[in-house]
C-alpha cells in the first residue's frame, strides 16, 4: 500500500484493528458528531479523534487544525485515516497533513455517511452503510 493510499471504510477498519498505532481523526463538525453518530472502535480499543476541518455553523476552515491535530496525534508516523462525511473534507485535512510532516495519512473515501442516491439520499455507500461500528453522538 502506499503510504498515502485512499482507503475504503472496510479497509480503513481493518487497518485500525490490525495495526495498532494507526488512529482514525474524523474531521467533521461538532453538530455532525452529535446528531449523525461517531465510528464506534470500541471493540477493538480505541477511540475516534475528533478535530473539526471546517466549524459549524458557518464553515469557514478550521484555522487551529494543525495545532489541534498535533496535540493529539504528536507522532508524525503513526497512520492517521481522515473520515468526513462523503470523502471531500477528509481528502483536504489528509494533504494538509501530509504537507505538515505526517508522513502516513490516509483518506477514507466514501466518508462516515456516503454518497446521495437518486433521491437525494446518503444511502448507497460509506461506513455506515458498510454495516461498521457507529453509534449516535
Amino acid at each position: 500500500m502506499s503510504q498515502h493510499a485512499d482507503l475504503t471504510p472496510q479497509e480503513a477498519w481493518e487497518r485500525l484493528e490490525s495495526d495498532p498505532h494507526a488512529v482514525l481523526v474524523d474531521v467533521r463538525t461538532q453538530a455532525e458528531w452529535s446528531f449523525v453518530g461517531l465510528p464506534d472502535l470500541t471493540s477493538i480499543g480505541k477511540r475516534v479523534v475528533p478535530v473539526e476541518w471546517t466549524t459549524f455553523p458557518d464553515g469557514a476552515p478550521n484555522p487551529h487544525f494543525l495545532d489541534q491535530l498535533r496535540t493529539a496525534l504528536p507522532s508524525e508516523d503513526a497512520p492517521v485515516l481522515f473520515l468526513c462525511r462523503s470523502g471531500a473534507r477528509s481528502t483536504a485535512a489528509t494533504a494538509a497533513a501530509t504537507a505538515a510532516g505526517y508522513t502516513a495519512a490516509h483518506n477514507v473515501t466514501e466518508g462516515f455517511e456516503g454518497e446521495l442516491d437518486a433521491q437525494g439520499h446518503r444511502a448507497v455507500n460509506g461506513w455506515k452503510q458498510a454495516g461498521l461500528p457507529w453509534r449516535q453522538g
